[in-house]
């Protein structure tokens, strides 16, 4: 049995991505045995509940009091604690530039004789993508992984290419890195009267309905704007319906651009975990456009994954040849419109290749990204680093 403390800057009921994969990480390490203490700022109200998981609503602004007090209640754990840290460098305050910190973990590690392990959802801003006061953000933000780096034993990465943009700021130290990638926080739900309720409501009689689950951040909503303007204008029977937090001001903006495309694209704003894995059952197949490329740190895709569903989606720099080799998702270049329009068209008059799809999704899942494989290499990890099985498994598929 494993005793761990989970470091994240959010956890449920706040909304997040980051807040969605720790509840379900830390159900599944209680599930499986192990002792889960969370440690993460305080909420409006209370968590839901998890058994076998013990919050710790402590961090406050993650100023240094705020660390010296829970610094404080970890010493009151035997030693040697292991302390797994859900890391983006935005979510932890001071304008996304909270030196100190990274500071704390390397001083838990040096002198509290704690084992720290990091997971990277996110390495750091790049440079030269925005204003002087990005640029900056950036540079601290390498400073910071620099330390992150020397408190760490492990390093546990979203994407492989996040190894390849850490690897130079340990500055020679051997640091053991992993490629865990993230599963998906939607369980598929066998629920068919439901799903047909659904399908009722949003779907046209004879027509399609295309979905898209996401949160909707600029690069992304400025492609499903200008992909459904296109793809309904050239399909007067489609309807689309957009999913999750911050989909009803996307389909607002849409339908501000495009009023007349009002009545044909719908949103359900924020779902719980069942009626998203209905309402994605619901759809005909799904568009999921990234700027940089599908890869196993998204966590929306996999939901689509997950439900066996067909997929239309994006590659770029940071999309892993296994999307390409499992032929298991349609693949588009990132900030193809044309192209993407064009592969979903021709998926919706291609029945037999939607279904191809959907068991070529549903297996490349349950091999690769299902909770159960996270949660038995995270129980397994050792002191040593371990290759992967396959160096298949570090390649993009843009290389």
């Amino acid at each position: 049995m494993t005793e761990w403390h989970i470091i994240t800057c959010e956890y449920p009921p706040q909304v997040g991505g980051v807040s969605d994969y720790t509840y379900l990480l830390a159900s599944a390490l209680a599930a499986a045995g192990d002792r889960v203490h969370v440690w993460c700022p305080a909420a409006g109200c209370d968590s839901p509940p998890a058994p076998g998981v013990v919050v710790h609503r402590e961090l406050g602004r993650f100023a240094p009091g705020d660390l010296r007090r829970v610094g404080k209640k970890l010493d009151e754990f035997s030693a040697p604690r292991r302390l797994l840290v859900q890391w983006v460098p935005h979510g932890y305050g001071y304008r996304s530039m909270n030196l100190y910190f990274c500071a704390w973990l390397w001083s838990r590690a040096a002198f509290h004789h704690d084992q720290v392990e990091i997971m990277v959802h996110e390495p750091f801003l790049a440079f030269g993508s925005g204003s002087l006061k990005q640029t900056s953000a950036a540079a601290v933000h390498r400073v910071m992984a620099t330390v992150l780096l020397l408190a760490a034993c492990r390093v546990w990465v979203a994407v492989p290419a996040w190894e390849v943009y850490l690897r130079a700021y340990a500055f020679g130290r051997h640091v053991h890195f992993t490629w865990l990638p993230v599963p998906s926080n939607v369980p598929p739900v066998a629920d068919s009267e439901s799903v047909a309720l659904a399908r009722a409501i949003f779907a046209p009689a004879r027509g399609f309905l295309v979905g898209h689950f996401g949160a909707y951040g600029r690069p992304t909503g400025e492609f499903l704007t200008a992909f459904v303007a296109e793809l309904l204008g050239r399909n007067p029977a489609g309807i689309v319906l957009l999913l999750g937090h911050g989909s009803v001001a996307q389909r607002d903006e849409i339908l501000r651009q495009h009023p007349s495309l009002v009545g044909r694209v719908h949103a359900t704003g924020v779902l719980d975990a069942t009626e998203v894995s209905v309402h994605l059952r619901a759809c005909d197949l799904l568009i999921q456009p990234y700027p940089d490329g599908v890869s196993s740190r998204r966590g929306s895709v996999m939901s689509g994954l997950a439900q066996g569903l067909p997929i239309v989606t994006t590659f770029g720099h940071l999309t892993e040849a296994l999307w390409v080799e499992s032929g298991a998702v349609a693949l588009a270049p990132a900030g193809d419109v044309g192209t993407m329009v064009k592969l979903t068209e021709r998926l919706l008059t291609d029945k037999a290749e939607r279904n191809r799809l959907c068991g070529a999704a549903k297996s490349l899942y349950q091999q690769r990204f299902d909770l159960g494989r996270t949660i038995a290499t995270l129980r397994t990890a050792g002191s040593s680093y371990s290759e992967p099985s396959s160096g298949e498994e570090f390649r993009c598929a843009s290389q």
